[in-house]
């Protein structure tokens, strides 16, 4: 359920609704919108006694039962579309976020040399695979926590923060203690022990979508990392698998403009591990960006014939650069904003 609070309602008026519903057996997670505050409460429902007298208290609004199965993430809970910041990036809302980098992360000079050249085509976010979760056991594993310092001397170096997946729950304070943003890959979206532990790391987390999940297990899934605590959650639709085999996965355009009607956390796109095709990752970012998008995670190597991994789905750099600049014709068609480099925002209707 929800305890709608009045807007004036002060600190101590909203710290009384929480301890009242402690007493009761429930979780709170207050969210502070501009139009509302609200106090999200979840209980065990053999544990949680029934929330009487509420109404009653200095401050209510409204006391509302939340109808779907996902609580805290729900647009029930929040009507405006959540924005995560993290180190002067803003990730939701009216900006477009790009997320760039190799699959997997194979020496320093590797790593900077792509980060400098995806950070000079605008991306604000650099990804890379420290820990590769392979179907192989024979396939490159990553460099492990190498990799991490990498990346996070990149990061120190050009000024851009990071992501990068983490796989085991025993792994997450490792990742957390190097990285920005912690990703959840699709193998694990439904690995428990891994979302309640970064739940719990205070660190944004970018949760993609399992290959063969549903909209509403997938959000299920961002409920268990809300439910620690941790509400700076970014999802990612990666594509779904189907009986198509051109295509390594089938991005779910109408995931993007589904999951925004339903959801208040922030959407962003692989069209590189949907494709499994550089050529087809340029037009599968624009279409996501034009049905509601707020950014996208690119593969990108600068020699892709001589990566370590993923090769085949990965941008040169030239063809980074092309995409951005498509990227940006986008936004001013659908009047949104593209990132720039240097954490500023450029509007959509402005040529760059």
């Amino acid at each position: 359920m929800i305890v709608v609070m009045n807007l004036d309602a002060g600190e101590e008026n909203v710290e009384a609704v929480k301890e009242r519903l402690h007493q009761m057996g429930y979780k709170t997670h207050p969210i502070y919108g501009t139009a509302r505050i609200v106090i999200g409460a979840i209980g065990l429902e053999k544990s949680a006694t029934p929330p009487t007298g509420l109404e009653t208290m200095p401050g209510v609004e409204k006391v509302m039962r939340i109808m779907a199965p996902y609580k805290m993430v729900s647009r029930e809970v929040k009507n405006e579309d959540s924005v995560i910041e993290v180190g002067g990036v803003r990730i939701g809302g009216n900006q477009l976020t790009v997320m760039a980098g190799p699959c997997a992360v194979e020496s320093y000079d590797q790593i900077y040399k792509i980060a400098k050249g995806v950070s000079q085509s605008g991306a604000q976010v650099l990804r890379g695979g420290a820990f590769k979760p392979r179907s192989s056991p024979y396939s490159f594993q990553g460099l492990e926590e190498e990799g991490l310092k990498f990346m996070a001397e990149v990061r120190d170096e050009l000024g851009m923060i990071t992501v990068t997946e983490t796989i085991t729950p025993a792994d997450v304070e490792l990742v957390a203690s190097y990285a920005d943003i912690i990703q959840v890959g699709a193998r694990n979206m439904q690995n428990y022990a891994l979302l309640k532990e970064v739940g719990k790391c205070g660190k944004p987390v970018l949760l993609k979508r399992g290959f063969a999940s549903t909209i509403e297990e997938w959000l299920m899934a961002a409920e268990y990392i809300v439910n620690e605590g941790n509400l700076q959650v970014i999802l990612c639709e990666r594509g779904i698998r189907t009986f198509e085999t051109y295509t390594r996965n089938t991005l779910d355009i109408s995931a993007i403009p589904l999951v925004k009607i339903l959801s208040h956390l922030p959407v962003i796109v692989d069209p590189s591990h949907s494709a499994g095709d550089w050529r087809l990752v340029s037009p599968l970012a624009n279409a996501s960006v034009a049905a509601g998008a707020d950014g996208a995670l690119v593969e990108v190597h600068h020699t892709p014939n001589e990566a370590l991994c993923d090769g085949a789905q990965s941008l040169t750099l030239e063809n980074f650069d092309n995409m951005m600049q498509e990227l940006n014709q986008i936004a001013k068609a659908v009047n949104r904003s593209m990132a720039t480099s240097d954490n500023k925002c450029v509007e959509g209707k402005e040529k760059v």
